[in-house]
C-alpha cells in the first residue's frame, strides 16, 4: 500500500513554505509521497478575485516540485464538480487509486474549523488526518481524536497572499518562491488583470 498525503490548496502561488512543510510531513508521517492537489475553487474562497487561472497555478506547482522527490502536483480536482469539497475528492481518490492509502494534510487553523467543513465525520472516519502547526492557532496534541495526528514541526510564516502583496508593492520575492518559478510568478502576478480567473 502506497502511503499518500493529500495537501490541497489554491497554491496562488506555491512557495518555499509549502514545499518545506510537505517535505517535513513526508518524513515525519512516513509517507511515500505528497500530492499538491491544486484546487480550482476553494469553497471558502469562492469570491476571491485574485485567484490566478487554474492551469497557470498548476504549471508553477509542477515546475516548483520538479526537483523534490516524493512531492508532485496534481490536477485531480480539475475534473470534479466545483466547488471542490474535500470529502468528495478523497472519496473519488480512494475509488480511483485502490493501491494507495490517502491521508489528509491540514493546518491547525483548518483543523480548528474542521467541524464546519462539509461531511467532517465522514472524513475522520475514513481517512487519517495529519495536522501541522500554524501561528496563532494553538492545539493540544493530547486532545486529538483517533485517526488524527499532530505533526510537531517548525512554523513556516510565509503565505501566498504575502507574496502577491509584495509584488503589488514592487518588492522582491526572491527567496520566497523557488528560483525555477520566480520569473513566472513575477509575470503572472504583475498586475491584477493578468490571467485572473
Amino acid at each position: 500500500m502506497i502511503e499518500t498525503g493529500i495537501f490541497g490548496g489554491s497554491f496562488n502561488p506555491v512557495h518555499k513554505g509549502h514545499i518545506s512543510l510537505a517535505e517535513r510531513i513526508l518524513t515525519e508521517a512516513q509517507l511515500n509521497e505528497v500530492w499538491f492537489v491544486v484546487s480550482p475553487l476553494n469553497p471558502f474562497k469562492c469570491k476571491a478575485g485574485d485567484l490566478l487561472d487554474d492551469d497557470k497555478r498548476l504549471e508553477m506547482t509542477r515546475l516548483a516540485l520538479k526537483d523534490h522527490p516524493g512531492l508532485m502536483a496534481s490536477d485531480y480536482e480539475f475534473q470534479l464538480p466545483r466547488p471542490s469539497y474535500t470529502w468528495k475528492t478523497l472519496s473519488h481518490l480512494r475509488d480511483d487509486f485502490p493501491g494507495r492509502r490517502f491521508s489528509l494534510i491540514v493546518g491547525a487553523d483548518n483543523w480548528l474549523a474542521f467541524d464546519r467543513w462539509s461531511h467532517p465525520e465522514f472524513i475522520k472516519a475514513n481517512f487519517p488526518i495529519l495536522v501541522y502547526p500554524r501561528r496563532g492557532y494553538p492545539i493540544d496534541p493530547a486532545s486529538m481524536p483517533e485517526g488524527v495526528s499532530y505533526i510537531n514541526m517548525p512554523l513556516y510564516d510565509l503565505s501566498s497572499s504575502q507574496i502577491r502583496q509584495r509584488l503589488n508593492q514592487g518588492l522582491t520575492i526572491k527567496g520566497f518562491v523557488p528560483d525555477s518559478i520566480l520569473p513566472l510568478v513575477e509575470k503572472y502576478y504583475a498586475s491584477d488583470s493578468n490571467g485572473r480567473a
